[in-house]
């Protein structure tokens, strides 16, 4: 491993201040967050990140109420805390620690999101992720789907003299593959270190890489610190991400081959053109995106 192999890492970013969505989600923003990762980010589009917050017994589940989708994939990763999905195509499902839930919502739905009834009644630390997957042009229009991706079906590496785990989620490391199923190359692993215990992997030098921290201290490239809620964006040069943890550490790998076509978004919709953007909102206003109550 030669030092001009490495991935140069051209930053470490911090979230934009703490909002909630709807009333069960607090979270920091990554990207878009003002666009300030552009392309350099693609397939991925935005990331929410909710780190861990008690919230307090209710009697009514805290979330997001019935919203629209076109023309990406949601994906929600559950760290703490139980969220229950529904959606305008008949689906449903509940997702607890380790679990994932991959929506694509493509040529439209709606859906609602809520913390789950017995995590609501009882109260509890909440800890979750949520990712925007871009679609290429050429699958926006596909028919929507939903893949609950639970904790047992994950691809798992043992890192060497087990001082970590690699839960694969999407893609593949060290051979083993994740569930999910994608519509361009992603990887997309969640990583538990103990301290001294290293990740080693390697990408493309044209795939698009980010890492955000959820746990602990890390070292990156043997150079660099990282600590919990800092996000690092590497370059498009060189193939290997090496980390090491200085105490027990988490983080989530975002790895992608960037999809190279004009990007529009306005609120929940992310298309090709403004054109499409004004189809979406009227195609949403006329009912095209199914019934799905509150």
């Amino acid at each position: 491993m030669t030092k001009e192999s490495f991935k140069k890492l051209s930053g470490i970013y911090k979230g934009s201040p703490f909002h909630f969505v709807g009333d069960g989600f607090r979270v920091s923003n990554y990207f878009p967050n003002g666009n300030q990762f552009g392309k350099r980010i693609s397939p991925f589009f935005l990331l929410d990140y909710n780190p861990p917050h008690r919230f307090e017994p209710s009697d009514k589940p805290r979330g997001v109420g019935v919203h629209p989708h076109r023309g990406f994939e949601t994906v929600t990763i559950a760290f703490e805390g139980s969220v229950a999905h529904h959606d305008s195509y008949g689906n449903s499902g509940i997702i607890g620690p380790g679990d994932v839930q991959w929506m694509t919502a493509a040529s439209g739905v709606l859906h609602k999101e809520y913390h789950e009834k017995k995590f609501a009644a009882e109260g509890g630390t909440f800890h979750m992720l949520q990712l925007w997957v871009n679609l290429p042009s050429k699958n926006k229009m596909s028919k929507p789907k939903y893949q609950p991706l639970t904790r047992d079906m994950m691809g798992k590496f043992v890192l060497p003299d087990k001082k970590g785990m690699v839960t694969i989620v999407a893609g593949e490391y060290n051979g083993i593959k994740g569930p999910a199923s994608t519509f361009s190359p992603i990887n997309l692993f969640t990583v538990d270190l103990k301290p001294s215990g290293k990740f080693d992997a390697s990408f493309p030098p044209a795939y698009n890489t980010g890492i955000l921290f959820t746990k602990g201290t890390v070292k990156i490239n043997g150079n660099y610190i990282a600590k919990a809620a800092d996000f690092a964006l590497f370059e498009n040069e060189g193939e290997l991400v090496s980390l090491e943890a200085m105490e027990d550490a988490a983080f989530v790998v975002f790895n992608g081959e960037p999809i190279d076509e004009p990007v529009a978004h306005y609120g929940p919709f992310v298309m090709n053109s403004m054109d499409e953007i004004r189809q979406a909102f009227e195609d949403y206003q006329q009912g095209k995106f199914g019934v799905l109550e509150e």
